[in-house]
């Protein structure tokens, strides 16, 4: 009797489980449903309107069409993003808009890469030729938020806020140790001396030609910031460089001696401020729109306009199979640029690439549709915040590259990792292995044993024969002769002024640039742009990776900023293979 309960109450709580499920289903499809309906209303400007700039949202590649965001663990769990395209043209539609009389900018510490945030500043500067004012405020700046502010006509800072200007700097994780400690080897197998997206598995500290690499490029992204913020607040460059030396502005106070700001402010006395500007003083209230509710409503291309320049987005680590938004899926692209090549009303491409790359064969799959792209109509690259190694693979036989001057690129160079797992399942958990093979080289690439020398011989030469590979196609796209760019490649990072003078891009421009130049290669004057791959369904997304998103997200919940260590730690012994791959994930602060 008590089994047949057992059994009976085992049912009763499946039953009322699934039933859970099903109801937290049709709510999720109602959330849905519910913001598609409120996202189609129009927000309507109203006169004497402040544009309200909040920018420490994710400034992504695309605007999401994301149902979710909201819901815990099914979104993004980033809460409100914005593609930087559609910010930028938000900007350009509120530069000519009598409604909008000016914008209020209010960014303590944005979510993206530092040749984005260029990309919105010069937009900022742009929005300025409007004579309209732009006012930035915060309680705290970091440094990616100040270098934005710093383009407004009047930047206020909380009287008892704080401003980082400290200058930049790099800091790499190294797990030799941690491997060590857990039994796991990995056994490296690479070309080209500055390819050291190895380094953090085999070295405690950075090696001499890494340090050089990290030194230049770090100090090519500070060279912008300074360059750009000197321009600005009117300040010489080498004050600058001696107030952040020195750490001399560490209260609001400081700042403001320093004429970093233009005052101390609190957020009525901005209000007040914003009120006269838009002519709205004496009123009760400010007449206000979001750049996320006003981008929506930026007017969209003139459809009747039959010619089209085709953008395509290609955001994220490389790898084979469809991908997903977040990733460049071979198949996917590759498609999507064959696609773009066969219509004959697309007149030019522009491959936008924001990746630090992946799978060699991924990348070369996709390089060889832009060769074709290329013989058919204009092909230009634009490369974003980074365009390194696989990225800038797939982009390289474009007819133009352009970068940011702060957009990371080449790391021309190939690895391997094949991690040995030996030590950890026979010494620590007591787990052994035996097998049967039918030649000498079938379990080549088994975790459970170290490599032979004759097997790191023939995994030494495919790679050999990959990063070859990858000099001929860079040599071919470049102009240039393979020991030429093996002379610049050897997996160097190079930050894009640099790129620019060595050859491995042709002009400094920003996105709008790269489709400016497309069309005026096709002889264009008047077209519209698309864009490519459609964005995958909200609902589909949900289905497709909600597992994924609950794990991450009570992973980030219990191990907090322990997160990025587990993150790295996993990609470590998941990454194996060929890989064309930046030399690890820079973070500058």
């Amino acid at each position: 009797m008590r089994e047949f309960f057992k059994y009976v109450f085992a049912t009763v709580v499946g039953f009322v489980i699934s039933i859970v499920l099903v109801i937290i289903f049709c709510f999720v499809i109602l959330a849905g449903m519910l913001s598609t309906i409120s996202k189609d209303k129009k927000v309507e400007t109203t006169s004497n309107s402040v544009l309200i700039l909040n920018l420490d949202q994710a400034i992504l590649e695309r605007t999401p069409d994301n149902k979710f965001d909201n819901l815990p663990f099914l979104g993004s769990m980033s809460g409100k993003s914005i593609g930087f395209y559609d910010l930028i043209k938000a900007l350009k539609e509120a530069k000519t808009d009598d409604n909008i009389k000016c914008i209020y900018l209010n960014v303590s510490a944005p979510a993206t890469g530092k040749a984005t945030l260029k990309e919105v500043r010069d937009a900022l500067l742009d929005f300025r030729k409007s004579k309209k004012t732009i006012v930035a405020y915060s309680e705290l700046y970091n440094q990616d938020a100040y270098y934005l502010a710093s383009a407004a006509d009047k930047v206020y800072l909380n009287p008892q806020g704080a401003m980082e200007f400290k200058g930049f700097s790099s800091e790499l994780m190294f797990f030799k140790g941690a491997l060590e400690k857990l039994g796991v080897e990995a056994q490296i197998i690479r070309v080209g001396n500055y390819k050291s997206a190895v380094e953090p598995f085999i070295n405690e500290k950075m090696s001499d030609f890494n340090r050089k690499q990290v030194n230049a490029y770090v100090g090519g992204l500070y060279d912008v910031f300074l360059s750009a913020v000197a321009e600005s607040r009117k300040i010489a460059k080498d004050s600058l460089y001696a107030y952040a030396n020195d750490y001399r502005i560490q209260l609001a106070d400081d700042a403001l001696t320093y004429k970093m700001v233009d005052g101390l402010r609190y957020k009525d006395e901005v209000i007040e401020e914003l009120k006269k500007l838009s002519g709205r003083a004496g009123k009760k209230t400010l007449n206000t729109v979001s750049i996320n509710d006003y981008a929506e409503n930026v007017s969209s291309a003139d459809y009747s306009t039959k010619d089209k320049i085709a953008v395509i987005y290609a955001n994220g680590d490389i790898i084979g199979g469809e991908g997903s938004d977040e990733s460049i899926g071979s198949e996917r692209i590759s498609r999507e640029i064959r696609k773009a090549r066969q219509d004959s009303s697309i007149k030019g491409i522009v491959l936008r690439i924001n990746s630090g790359g992946g799978s060699a064969l991924a990348s070369d799959v996709m390089w060889r549709e832009v060769e074709l792209s290329k013989k058919v109509k204009p092909v230009i690259a634009s490369f974003g915040d980074v365009a390194a190694s696989g990225g800038y693979y797939m982009g390289v036989a474009a007819d133009s590259i352009f970068v940011q001057p702060n957009t990371i690129t080449g790391s021309i160079g190939v690895f391997g990792i094949i991690p040995n797992f030996q030590n950890l399942l026979n010494d620590k958990l007591g787990i052994t292995f035996d097998n049967v093979k039918t030649g000498k080289y079938a379990d080549i690439m088994s975790t459970y044993r170290p490599l032979t020398p004759s097997e790191r011989q023939l995994i030494q030469s495919d790679i050999n024969h990959v990063y070859d590979t990858f000099l001929s196609r860079v040599a071919s796209g470049r102009k240039k002769s393979k020991a030429a760019v093996d002379s610049i490649g050897g997996g160097r990072v190079w930050v894009g002024t640099d790129a620019v003078k060595i050859g491995l891009a042709d002009r400094l421009g920003n996105f709008q640039d790269a489709i400016n130049a497309a069309a005026k290669k096709a002889g264009l004057k008047n077209f519209r742009v698309i864009e490519y791959p459609d964005k995958i369904a909200p609902l589909n997304q949900f289905l497709s990776n909600a597992e994924d998103k609950v794990r991450v997200y009570f992973a980030k919940e219990e191990l907090g900023d322990n997160y990025m260590i587990y993150q790295q730690m996993k990609k470590a012994i998941l990454n194996s293979g060929l890989q064309a791959r930046l030399p690890y994930e820079i973070r500058v602060n």
